[in-house]
């Protein structure tokens, strides 16, 4: 599936700075240490991506849900900002080169953006599960993305 999510033209300001790169390295470290952990009223992993520009690779945490047919389902917000996550553009430019390390060990997955129906269904289950994610899209004029991570084999 595509990723065309293109920017709003309102939104809260982006996370970013040295206080939230900060911040996610802290997150990033207890994830792995604790091999999983809660964050935004899902659980959490390591969301590790190669940059489109600069080709190396990030690491981000990120709340995770559980979808209909066992993969993992995780939200591009960026806060409710205009913009998209520096994450959704990685993933956009590469979809087959994802890695996420959960419980303790690093799988690697494929990344689809979900649309329709499909998206519909999935945004359900994540607001009722994080309604922190309902009031981020209130924010903005721009759909939050929802991204599968399928396990490659």
């Amino acid at each position: 599936m595509s990723f065309d999510t293109r920017a709003g033209s309102r939104g809260a300001r982006q996370p970013g700075g040295r206080l939230l790169h900060w911040f996610n390295r802290f997150n990033a470290r207890r994830i792995r240490r604790r091999g999983g952990g809660k964050f935004r009223g899902g659980d959490a992993l390591v969301l590790r991506t190669i940059g489109r520009k600069s080709g190396a690779e990030r690491a981000t945490p990120v709340a995770w849900f559980a979808d209909a047919d066992g993969n993992r389902l995780i939200v591009a917000s960026a806060a409710g900002a205009a913009g998209n996550p520096a994450w959704y553009y990685n993933l956009a430019a590469n979809p087959d080169q994802v890695r996420i390390e959960v419980a303790g060990e690093a799988i690697e997955v494929r990344a689809e953006q979900l649309h329709g129906a499909e998206r519909a269904e999935a945004w359900e289950r994540i607001t009722t599960a994080s309604p922190g994610f309902a009031e981020y899209q209130v924010k903005t004029d721009r759909e939050l993305p929802v991204i599968r991570l399928v396990e490659r084999t």
